[in-house]
């Protein structure tokens, strides 16, 4: 049986505050480098540097590649481009472009100065593409077969390379000129007469990713058509590379985390032992943002000072409204959110959506406000206060629902992340619009 991963992390971690580095060495042996990894960031810096100073070099590269940005800053900042050329030439094409592209500008025109010319000048060539882009992502180590050599011509040329790039599953069919025309996979070269042309039982259903499609659309690819590889093609249809399946679960885990890390403001490459100042200056700017935000619903709090300090039991109530109305809108936030992920909204499709959410916060409106209002009746034996609290939660709930829906589609179309400034935005509105319908109904009618 397994040793438990959570047990390997906690021993590992008391083993090096104890200054046992020979026990800690042991236990690494058994433990993958994602796993050592994760136990790397889960120490404060001192003793992470002790951890990495034991680690096996040959381990270091995949390490390296499974940490955060920021622990991975303050690993390499102490490495010269020797110790980081030997700890990253295991790395495959496509993790060592991702990690260049974090290293500083003078350490990655170091590295590439003491690659090989041909090593180079394949690791520029991914380089050149946007790091979230199929291109940033592919690894150019592709088997291709022309579609006019039969099976048995295929097999033989398998056996004479001796070794196949890893995670294939497939070869790609290219005619003269390189241009892509289907795929063949492993399953139909090995099942069929080995006389058979490769055009014969080429399959020609999957369509290339080209080169500048966006990571999140080759997620979306890959998740429709169970995909464990694709070729990736540019503008002429040439085949340049493929993508596999690992560095694709990388990015649906990375834009997994950064959207819930991204509704505080934070980073999902931010290290929880950051220095203090660093981390307190990232998070200012967020808190400050709220701070204006509660200062505007205290400015519409205070416009109705004088209904306050005739009906009190108004102050009492006052937090009710907004609060339903924010509960509300999150719902529809991040229902939209979400589908616009997943590219299931889109301008033919939006009206019914907003009429659907609308009804949607209507009927709950209506629902609440009559539970609610019959609650502050028999809790304040005051009809009036419960009917202005039920019509201000009607109007409230349905505004949430429109802004909830509307936000996120503003914010892509200004080019601003909507689980970043989505909650604070709608926040406002539903404070400002659940003070002002409560408060100022109360002072029309009281």
């Amino acid at each position: 049986m397994e040793p438990d991963i959570e047990q390997q992390s906690s021993s590992l971690a008391e083993n090096i505050t104890d200054g046992s580095l020979s026990a800690a060495r042991k236990i690494m042996i058994a433990m993958h480098p994602a796993e050592i990894a994760d136990a790397l960031e889960a120490l404060p810096p001192a003793r992470r540097r002790i951890l990495w100073d034991v680690i096996e070099p040959e381990l270091e590269g995949e390490i390296l590649m499974e940490v955060g940005e920021e622990v991975r800053e303050s690993l390499v900042k102490d490495m010269d481009a020797e110790e980081l050329r030997a700890a990253t030439e295991q790395l495959d094409l496509d993790d060592l472009a991702d990690f260049f592209q974090s290293l500083p500008e003078k350490l990655t025109r170091d590295l590439l100065a003491g690659m090989g010319r041909q090593d180079r000048e394949r690791l520029e060539q991914v380089l050149a593409y946007p790091e979230d882009s199929a291109g940033g992502l592919m690894n150019l180590d592709v088997i291709t077969v022309r579609g006019d050599v039969t099976l048995d011509v295929v097999l033989r040329y398998l056996r004479r390379r001796g070794d196949m790039p890893r995670k294939t599953d497939r070869l790609w069919v290219t005619d003269r000129y390189g241009r892509y025309r289907g795929e063949l996979s492993l399953r139909v070269l090995l099942t069929n007469n080995a006389d058979t042309l490769v055009s014969d039982v080429t399959d020609h259903n999957i369509e290339p990713l080209p080169v500048l499609m966006t990571q999140t659309e080759v997620a979306r690819a890959f998740e429709d058509y169970d995909l464990v590889s694709a070729p990736v093609v540019d503008d002429d249809n040439r085949l340049i590379g493929r993508v596999t399946i690992d560095d694709v679960v990388d990015v649906i885990r990375e834009e997994a985390e950064q959207s819930v890390l991204s509704m505080a403001g934070l980073n999902q490459e931010d290290d929880i032992f950051a220095p203090v100042l660093k981390s307190a200056r990232k998070r200012a700017l967020w808190l400050g943002v709220n701070l204006l935000t509660a200062l505007l619903a205290s400015w519409v709090i205070a416009q109705f000072e004088g209904t306050l300090e005739r009906v009190v039991t108004l102050a009492v109530l006052m937090s009710v409204v907004p609060s339903m109305g924010g509960i509300a809108g999150s719902q529809t936030l991040t229902l939209v959110i979400r589908g616009q992920a997943l590219n299931q909204i889109n301008k033919s499709n939006l009206r019914d959506l907003l009429t659907r959410e609308v009804a949607i916060g209507l009927l709950n409106g209506v629902l609440w406000a009559m539970i609610v209002a019959a609650l502050v009746w028999a809790w304040f034996d005051d009809p009036q206060i419960g009917m202005i609290i039920g019509i201000a939660l009607v109007v409230n709930m349905v505004t949430a629902a429109y802004a909830g829906a509307m936000l996120p589609m503003l914010m892509r179309k200004i080019g601003v992340d909507p689980a970043l400034a989505g909650g604070v935005a709608l926040t406002t509105v539903t404070d400002v619009v659940g003070l002002v319908a409560f408060l100022g109904l109360a002072t029309l009618i009281l």
